[in-house]
């Protein structure tokens, strides 16, 4: 049996749309659309449609081609924040902190991955049998990671972290428990005392949340320079602020822009601050080598399971890239980075700050983290 002898008539109305409209990919979005509804106008004039359905084809259609196709819904409900795609009937996405499976679907795995290469074309990404993984970053900002077979051999996987472009506020991290207050006002002080600050914690925390709210105490004198994977950070108010922005390789393998390589060239701008999006590669022996050679106050996040663990991970991302000896990479990150903040989700999909320590280089060799504040300072401030 053909596919085609398998389509419903709506799939083929749309397939014959689709078809009509293809000499017309170059428009603009409200251009486009305002021609597929002409097309559509007079391709089913003769069907007997009424105007419900025709528009239903209508969004159907600019969905699968400007839009989301059948994940569109999600990506319209502002309470959803993450889609993870595990196969062509199995959706699941994050709202409200909980993960919850979704009733949408593709049709099959060929409709699956048509439609993440489609996606992933659009952002100028290749993937193929010799590179199955990429990453890209739609037009509303959203981050995309997918995965095709040999590296997913079940099938396509694709994940969506949207970006919401929502900017918080210190009250709504406050009202939403997110933080105390006290826990805010140390922050804000070590900001403007440019003292180093550290955010760290799971996939999702609101790590970024966090430094986009503390970015904003900044002084406004100050020239600041942000160097992110992807751009997320939403600094208002800074006259004199430079943003750099890493860059993936073409299909080519060339082109490709690092952290490393744009913290580099950060240092030769007379940054006042620089504030990183994440820490977690090459670029932890150049920043430690900066903020020990007169650029303190860096703002940075990265991932760790507690504040002490970060502390590791980050001595490790420095030895890979120094030649000192472990020691002595522990002894200077420890007087380089002034305060670490780790953030957690909990049981009941909220996220709070549950961990602040200073940091100092004890006289046994070893690191000392003196405790500020817990997670128990959440249940007394309540």
């Amino acid at each position: 049996m053909s596919h085609l002898s398998a389509e419903t008539p709506t799939q083929q109305w749309e397939n014959t749309i689709l078809q009509a409209m293809a000499k017309h990919t170059h428009l603009q979005d409200d251009l486009y659309f305002a021609e597929l509804k002409r097309t559509i106008a007079r391709e089913l004039f003769n069907t007997g449609l009424d105007l419900a359905s025709r528009r239903q084809i209508a969004h159907n259609i600019y969905n699968k081609t400007r839009g989301l196709d059948v994940l569109q819904p999600l990506m319209d409900d502002p309470s959803v924040t993450e889609i993870m795609v595990n196969g062509p009937q199995t959706i699941f996405y994050e709202q409200d902190g909980q993960l919850l499976r979704s009733k949408l679907s593709f049709n099959d795995d060929n409709h699956l991955h048509d439609f993440i290469i489609g996606l992933f074309s659009r952002c100028n990404r290749n993937l193929s049998l010799s590179q199955p993984i990429a990453d890209a970053r739609l037009a509303d900002g959203t981050r995309a990671n997918a995965v095709i077979p040999p590296a997913a051999p079940t099938g396509p996987i694709l994940t969506l972290r949207k970006f919401t472009g929502v900017k918080h506020s210190p009250e709504a991290l406050l009202a939403s428990g997110f933080i105390t207050e006290a826990m805010l006002y140390y922050l804000k002080k070590q900001v403007l005392g440019k003292k180093s600050v550290f955010i760290c914690g799971g996939t999702g925390t609101g790590k970024t949340t966090l430094l986009n709210v503390l970015s904003n105490y900044l002084p406004k004198a100050e020239r600041i320079i942000t160097i992110e994977d992807s751009a997320e950070l939403q600094l208002v108010g800074q006259e004199n602020l430079v943003s750099l922005e890493a860059r993936q390789a073409g299909p080519d393998g060339i082109g490709g822009i690092d952290i490393q390589q744009l913290l580099r060239a950060s240092l030769r701008m007379r940054p006042d601050r620089i504030i990183i999006g994440e820490v977690r590669g090459a670029e932890a022996a150049d920043l430690m080598q900066a903020m020990n050679t007169g650029h303190p106050g860096a703002l940075c996040t990265g991932h760790g399971n507690s504040c002490a663990d970060m502390f590791e991970r980050l001595s490790n991302l420095v030895l890979e890239g120094s030649r000192l000896p472990f020691i002595a990479i522990r002894r200077i990150l420890a007087n380089c980075i002034d305060t670490l903040v780790h953030i957690s989700r909990q049981p009941n999909g909220s996220r709070k700050v549950d961990e602040i320590v200073e940091v100092s280089w004890g006289e046994e060799n070893r690191p000392i983290f003196k405790e500020i504040y817990t997670l128990t300072d959440h249940c007394t401030n309540e």
